[in-house]
């Protein structure tokens, strides 16, 4: 199935700790019921043989609803279970497209222009850029909207924001050229996770004003 861009409209990422008791599954099935059009496992702290175990039933239920799935960072594990790979900045993007082949979707984090032209010269489908500083990931630098404007005018790629984006800011995002948001702790760390990928897919979709 061809990688079609719509998919990265509201796109969560998992996380642990955020709330005791709530691990990488709970999140993402949460966001599949709520309306995310992509998951991304995130799982550092995961050894290959437990991310492995999560990926496969992770790649096996988004296929069942038609939501994008991604890895991250392990590439390997990705291409194991046939789910896309997001990589950071700092990778080879062409050796990360080669190991994932070419039927598999690649994000890759970009700061600037000149890293968004490498990626999609490198064979990437999407980019990401970070807007807002957050503390899930501090060592992206935040780009503002300004950088995101910058990344997406630049780029024919379809560009995805992450980083202290939430209710009351998503639609801005969108507003300013993104194809879709990523977020963590907005669905992550919620009371009812379910219930706020909700609000953020109506959001996203202009079907509802942003909430403060």
């Amino acid at each position: 199935m061809a990688f079609d861009p719509r998919s990265l409209r509201l796109y969560v990422v998992t996380s642990t700790g955020l709330v005791p008791g709530r691990d990488h599954l709970d999140v993402a099935l949460s966001a599949i019921g709520g309306g995310a059009t992509a998951v991304q496992l995130r799982a550092p702290e995961l050894d290959r043989a437990a991310l492995l175990g999560v990926a496969e039933e992770l790649s096996e239920r988004c296929r069942d609803v038609s939501v994008l799935f991604v890895v991250n960072d392990r590439v390997d594990v990705a291409s194991a279970v046939g789910a896309g790979a997001h990589v950071g900045q700092g990778d080879d993007p062409h050796a990360a497209r080669t190991r994932l082949g070419p039927g598999l979707p690649l994000g890759i984090s970009v700061a600037t222009v000149e890293d968004a032209l490498a990626a999609q010269a490198g064979g990437a489908d999407y980019l990401g850029v970070t807007v807002w500083a957050t503390p899930t990931k501090p060592e992206a630098e935040p780009r503002g909207i300004h950088g995101l404007r910058a990344v997406v005018d630049a780029t024919s790629l379809p560009v995805v924001a992450i980083g202290g984006i939430d209710a009351g800011n998503a639609r801005e995002v969108i507003e300013a050229g993104a194809s879709g948001v990523a977020v963590v702790s907005a669905v992550g760390a919620a009371p009812d996770p379910v219930e706020a990928t909700r609000v953020l897919a109506d959001i996203v979709n202009g079907t509802r004003r942003g909430e403060r």
